[in-house]
């Protein structure tokens, strides 16, 4: 049964007429793109200097995009969206970590999300960033093939060592753990380390995700690559399939250090991309768990029309649909209407530490055509809907 993503009254039930109107004012300041590009400034400036902005930002953007500030925080919205079928990812978004007992406190996180997840089954996955383990700079040497110095070396064991703990517990719970992917230059050796653990800990099922930007023209082969790997050696792949978080700082670096992009040349490329994507994986169910993380209406259908087509039932455990809190309502609370597997990527964490996570949400949604116009005409419709009751 096809969704009806038009349908507000299922998209927006948990939110009360204040939350509406709240809602639908952010969008409108986000809409605005010199808006957007002042009020980071303003907002980095008070948080470098200490200003008590944490109450204005935490009664805006933070909680419209962020489920809280710790775990315990988060659990009255996972509850409340579980009663409409809605699964929750949590995850710990703070972001720009640089040291070692920084990454050990994400590592910590992570493995406690674990033991959530094994808790409650409002909570089917776990989910880590790269570089939430270690620093950017290493990841990216080890990519490009540089030699890395003793302290280097001791550090990327360290980073090896956090992977291992994770995925190893994730396995004895049975728990599925996503993780997510980064700007192209570092995404090598992430790729590696992953690729690593799916053959040590998916030999019986998908339990280690790793994530495939699809503005990336060179993704759909090596998903392919990996297909082969796992037919040759006998395991299971977790695939997470989005179309990607870094376009314009991808495409200013190529052209900056004079190579070829690894982005699509348009969106059109891009959603060709995604599709084909998830094409491939769905006929290959034998192999791989899919994950799609998208906004995309068109895509859903579409992943959708797949799996009728093929017979799958809606809630088949091996296909997820994911959208992050705060955005595409109209999705996710109508997937599960109908039965499919639907699941809200809930990020949390200290306020400030939250900061360049809500930036770049905010970048995103001004930048992506329709995104910010298509919130606003939902939550409009919805308001109408809602006046026409009264």
């Amino acid at each position: 049964m096809q969704p009806n993503f038009e349908n507000t009254a299922i998209a927006f039930e948990l939110k009360s007429d204040s939350q509406l109107e709240s809602a639908y004012f952010l969008f409108k300041m986000i809409a605005s793109e010199p808006l957007v590009r002042i009020g980071t400034a303003v907002t980095n400036f008070a948080i470098k200097a200490h200003l008590p902005v944490d109450g204005l930002i935490r009664a805006t953007v933070f909680d419209h995009f962020c489920g809280g500030v710790n775990e315990e925080d988060c659990l009255p919205i996972i509850d409340k969206m579980y009663e409409k079928g809605v699964c929750s990812i949590l995850d710990y978004s703070a972001e720009g970590k640089e040291v070692d007992n920084q990454f050990d406190f994400a590592l910590q996180k992570t493995l406690e999300i674990l033991d959530f997840v094994k808790e409650k089954d409002a909570i089917p996955f776990a989910v880590f960033k790269p570089t939430g383990f270690g620093r950017m700079k290493l990841f990216e040497k080890m990519s490009i093939g540089l030699d890395l110095t003793s302290e280097e070396t001791e550090a990327w064991d360290r980073i090896v060592n956090r992977y291992e703990k994770v995925c190893k517990k994730a396995h004895d719970l049975d728990v599925a753990l996503l993780i997510d992917a980064e700007e192209s230059w570092m995404q090598q050796a992430a790729d590696d380390l992953a690729l690593g653990m799916m053959r040590k800990y998916n030999k019986e099922k998908a339990i280690v995700f790793n994530t495939f930007q699809m503005y990336r023209w060179d993704r759909l082969d090596y998903i392919k690559k990996l297909h082969t790997l796992a037919n040759a050696e006998g395991f299971k792949v977790g695939a997470k399939v989005v179309r990607g978080a870094y376009m314009e700082k991808e495409n200013e670096r190529a052209q900056e250090k004079g190579y070829k992009t690894p982005i699509c040349s348009n969106k059109q490329e891009t959603d060709q991309n995604f599709d084909a994507a998830i094409t491939y994986l769905m006929d290959h169910l034998d192999c791989f768990n899919v994950f799609a993380g998208t906004h995309n209406e068109q895509s859903c259908h579409k992943l959708i029309d797949v799996m009728e087509n093929k017979g799958l039932e809606p809630n088949d455990p091996r296909v997820w649909f994911g959208q992050l809190f705060g955005m595409s309502d109209h999705i996710t609370y109508n997937l599960t209407a109908a039965n499919y597997n639907a699941v809200k990527y809930v990020p949390y964490g200290p306020v400030k530490d939250v900061m360049p996570y809500l930036i770049r949400r905010a970048e995103e949604n001004t930048s992506v055509a329709g995104q910010t116009s298509r919130e606003l005409a939902l939550l409009q419709k919805e308001r109408k809907r809602r006046k026409l009751e009264d």
